[in-house]
């Protein structure tokens, strides 16, 4: 298994408002843009709930593509949280970091990737396996080079 994420320290000693549309972006029929917005939002208190279990990882790899978390991509990672089948989580297996989605079925638990290129990863008693943390957040750059 190859290391697919990268895992950072979250830094929340510094603030940064900025700008927000409280009006929403609409996806669908343009309307009239604000001209000017009083309102201010800083990501560390919209992203972060649990700042001492929160981790940010950078995504390394392509097995979940198929789910729109490409390579670069930043995951926001929350340790305190509990598994819930189907969630998005940073998996420790046998000494390496993976992200993908966790499936319980009965007495077994199964990594799966949103890449058919990927097999499915069947945890077993023989693996050293944890579930390191929850995905609360992917934040991805949205231009790409070309």
């Amino acid at each position: 298994m190859k290391k697919n994420i990268e895992i950072h320290l979250v830094d929340l000693s510094t603030s940064l408002p900025l700008p927000y549309a409280d009006e929403g972006i609409r996806a669908g029929f343009p309307s009239p843009a604000q001209d000017y917005m009083e309102q201010a939002i800083d990501l560390n208190k919209e992203l972060i709930k649990h700042p001492s279990s929160t981790f940010y990882g950078r995504v390394v790899g392509d097995s979940m593509k198929d789910e729109g978390i490409e390579e670069g991509d930043i995951l926001v990672i929350n340790k305190s949280l509990e598994l819930i089948e189907g969630d998005l989580a940073v998996c420790y297996v046998d000494g390496e970091f993976t992200v993908k989605r966790v499936s319980i079925e009965g007495d077994t638990v199964w990594l799966v990737p949103s890449n058919p290129s990927y097999p499915r990863i069947k945890v077993t008693a023989d693996n050293d396996f944890l579930v390191w943390g929850i995905v609360t957040y992917t934040i991805k750059k949205n231009r790409r080079r070309r």
